[in-house]
C-alpha cells in the first residue's frame, strides 16, 4: 500500500511538473524573445517573466523533494541535502509569492478606480511602488532565507542528542519548541497574503460596480466591453482562489508536524503546490492578450501539422 501511494505520488508530480513546466516555459519563451527583439519590456511583462522564471526553479525542487520523499524518505527528514533544498525552496518561493503579489497591486493600482486618497496617491505612483514591492520581495525572501540557519542549527544539536539515545525531557520539549518555531515561520508569509487579498478584492469591487453602472446605462444589449468586464473578474477571481488554496497548502505541509499521516499530509501539499504553480500561470496566458494570442497561434500550428493535407499555419 505504501509502495503503491509513492509511486501515485510520484505520477502526479511528474505530470504537474511538466505541465508547469511547458506553461511557464511558454511564458518565459514569448516575453524572452519579444523583449531579445525589441529590446523593451512594459513592468508587468517584467514582473510575469521572472514569476515564470521562479516557478520553474520551484518546480525542479519540488520535483527533487517529491523523489527523495518517495524512495529515500530517512535521507528527507535527516540529509544535509534536504536542508539545501528546504534552503532554496525558501528563497524561491517566498520570491514567487512577493512577485504574484507585486503583480496583482500592479494591475488594481493600474484597472481599479477608487476615490481614497491614499489609492490616488498609490496610483499615480504605480510604478515606483512595484518597483520598491519587488526590491523588498528580495530583501525580504533573503532575510526568510537567513533565518532559517538558526533552526538548522537547533535542529543539528536535537538530532545528534536523539541520535546517541540520551534523550531527556528537557530535549524533548526543545524539540517540541523547534517545531513550533517551524510552523510559527509560515507567518512570513502572511503579508503578502493579506495585501494580495486586499488587491484582488478591491480590482473585483471595481470591475464589478463599473460592469453594474455599464448595464444599466445600456440595457438589453450585449456591450463587447461589459463582456470584457464579466471575463476579467473571473480571471481575477481564479487568481483570488488559486491563491488561497496555495497558501492552505504550504500552511498544512508547515504544520505537518502536529498532524498524523504526516508524509500523506506532505505529499498533498506539494501536488496541491505544483498545481498551482501551472495554474495561476495557465490563467496569466488567459488574461494576457499577447501570450494568449501567442498561444491561440501555437495552437492552430500544431493543429494545421496533424491534419492530412498541404501543411501551413494559419489564425482564426
Amino acid at each position: 500500500m505504501l509502495e503503491l501511494t509513492n509511486w501515485v505520488f510520484l505520477i502526479l508530480s511528474t505530470t504537474q511538473f511538466i505541465l508547469g513546466m511547458l506553461v511557464n516555459g511558454f511564458i518565459g519563451l514569448v516575453n524572452g524573445s519579444s523583449w531579445f527583439k525589441s529590446k523593451r519590456m512594459s513592468l508587468s511583462d517584467f514582473i510575469i517573466t521572472n514569476l515564470a522564471l521562479s516557478r520553474i526553479v520551484l518546480l525542479w525542487i519540488l520535483l527533487a523533494d517529491a523523489v527523495i520523499m518517495a524512495f529515500f524518505s530517512r535521507v528527507h527528514e535527516e540529509g544535509v541535502g534536504m536542508q539545501v533544498i528546504d534552503i532554496l525552496w525558501t528563497f524561491t518561493n517566498h520570491l514567487s509569492i512577493w512577485l504574484a503579489t507585486c503583480l496583482g497591486v500592479l494591475y488594481c493600482l493600474k484597472i481599479a478606480s477608487f476615490s481614497h486618497p491614499t489609492f490616488l496617491w498609490l496610483k499615480w505612483r504605480v510604478s515606483r511602488v512595484a518597483v520598491w514591492m519587488m526590491l523588498g520581495a528580495l530583501l525580504l525572501s533573503c532575510g526568510t532565507t537567513v533565518s532559517l540557519t538558526h533552526e538548522f542549527k537547533i535542529y543539528s544539536i536535537l538530532h545528534g542528542i536523539d541520535g546517541t539515545g540520551n534523550v531527556t525531557e528537557h530535549f524533548r520539549k526543545q524539540k517540541h519548541e523547534y517545531e513550533r518555531i517551524h510552523v510559527l515561520g509560515s507567518l512570513w508569509n502572511l503579508p503578502p497574503l493579506l495585501v494580495s487579498t486586499a488587491a484582488y478584492v478591491l480590482l473585483i469591487l471595481s470591475l464589478g460596480r463599473h460592469t453594474q453602472h455599464m448595464q444599466q446605462s445600456r440595457p438589453g444589449s450585449s456591450d463587447p466591453s461589459t463582456e470584457a468586464h464579466k471575463r476579467a473578474i473571473k480571471i481575477i477571481f481564479s487568481f483570488l482562489i488559486l491563491f488561497l488554496l496555495y497558501f492552505l497548502a504550504f500552511l498544512v505541509t508547515t504544520s505537518s508536524y502536529f498532524l498524523p499521516a504526516t508524509k500523506m499530509v506532505k505529499m498533498i501539499g506539494e501536488v496541491t503546490t505544483m498545481f498551482y504553480l501551472a495554474g495561476h500561470s495557465f490563467i496569466l496566458i488567459l488574461g494576457n492578450n499577447r501570450l494568449k494570442q501567442t498561444f491561440v497561434e501555437m495552437l492552430w500550428c500544431e493543429f494545421a501539422h496533424l491534419k492530412p493535407g498541404p501543411k501551413g499555419c494559419f489564425v482564426p
